[in-house]
């Protein structure tokens, strides 16, 4: 089983509501068993919700305490992105997946292709803790 952002699967779960179908990868997937997972809404954040960013670091940096998941409302969400990405990793854990395809330029998701505002790759809550994990993490545009 291949771990997979739901947004990615065409679920309508992004911050905006809408998603991010990614044909070529369902396509390569097709064979595949699919966990399409959201962290934010594992976390208990609404969809469609205010579009929030790591403020301080990167997604290694709210893991270990020394940043935070602020939104537009100037929200503090970072425990909403924390509890996510555990139970991701827990589902993660329960079906023995070792790898994950991620939406790319998400607080939650990314993986470092895109840079934020400060000029620091964007690696998100849930991809650091699976990383830290040993489950490979694959980012798609």
């Amino acid at each position: 089983m291949i771990a997979v952002s739901a947004c990615l699967c065409g679920v309508n779960c992004r911050y905006d509501g809408r998603n991010s179908y990614h044909p070529v990868l369902m396509e390569k997937l097709s064979t595949e068993d699919l966990l399409p997972i959201c962290p934010e809404q594992l976390g208990g954040l609404p969809t469609p919700r205010t579009l929030a960013r790591i403020i301080g670091g990167t997604g290694y940096d709210v893991l270990d305490g020394a940043a935070r998941v602020i939104n537009d409302e100037d929200q503090d969400v970072t425990d909403h992105f924390l509890r996510g990405a555990f139970v991701a990793l827990e589902m993660l854990r329960k079906h023995s997946v070792s790898k994950c395809y991620v939406k790319d330029k998400s607080p939650s998701c990314g993986f470092g292709k895109e840079i934020d505002m400060d000029n620091r790759k964007i690696i998100g809550v849930c991809s650091a803790l699976f990383d830290r994990e040993g489950i490979e993490v694959i980012e798609v545009s």
